[in-house]
């Protein structure tokens, strides 16, 4: 079974990656395909209370490759995981077959729930290069993340998001109605706007205090 799944996987870079030329060099080389073999072996000694032995292959596959899977995860078939370097996949997280992940995607939750606290990845998924999914919800089949989107909530099957925090931009191949030319390079970053609202309470208060100190001065 071992061997079938290893060569399924092989084949599966040989499709998604144009730059893989032989299967020798994807076996020797690739350390995505390094990762999720090691991660077969944490994660059967995970499921048989072998804890720490877990960790400590997880641990020394992070320090090889680049790639931190916790052993807790559960992973389908035919995953491709494409440069690699950066990838952080949490303990609860359930991802499907034949989904593609690349550099610097994090799995992950955000500190608020307990039990299960990571995402469900279903079957054909493409998360792009710095793409964070954080919590405990389902992306849905066929689904696209666009590169360094944040997504916080679910996304349906044949969806497509895009932005931080990401919006449901298509469906079924057709653009969502109520978002209005979403383009990632435009999406308004909740971070900047926190700031902007900041600095305009700071000019206030800095006017109100120019204020007060005028009228102490007349007095």
């Amino acid at each position: 079974m071992f061997i079938n799944d290893l060569k399924e996987t092989i084949e599966a870079y040989k499709a998604r990656d144009p730059a893989a030329r032989s299967t020798l060099e994807i076996l020797l080389l690739y350390p995505g395909l390094r990762a999720t073999v090691n991660h077969r072996a944490a994660h059967w000694c995970y499921e048989h209370n072998h804890k720490f032995l877990a960790r400590y292959i997880s641990q020394r596959t992070r320090h090889k490759t680049g790639i931190e899977i916790h052993p807790g995860a559960k992973i389908g078939k035919r995953l491709v995981i494409d440069h690699g370097m950066g990838i952080v996949i949490g303990e609860t997280t359930e991802i499907g077959d034949d989904c593609l992940l690349y550099q610097g995607v994090t799995l992950g939750g955000t500190g608020k729930d307990s039990g299960k606290r990571h995402p469900t990845i279903g079957n054909n998924v493409l998360i792009g290069s710095g793409a964070k999914v954080l919590g405990p919800f389902r992306v849905g089949d066929n689904s696209r993340v666009a590169a360094n989107s944040v997504v916080l909530r679910e996304v349906p099957s044949d969806a497509t998001a895009v932005g931080s925090p990401a919006r449901i931009v298509k469906q079924k191949g057709e653009k969502v109605n109520y978002v209005e030319n979403v383009e990632q390079i435009n999406v308004t970053d909740p971070l900047v706007q926190e700031v902007v609202a900041l600095r305009r309470e700071l000019n206030e208060l800095k006017a109100g205090l120019a204020v007060h100190d005028k009228k102490e001065e007349s007095a």
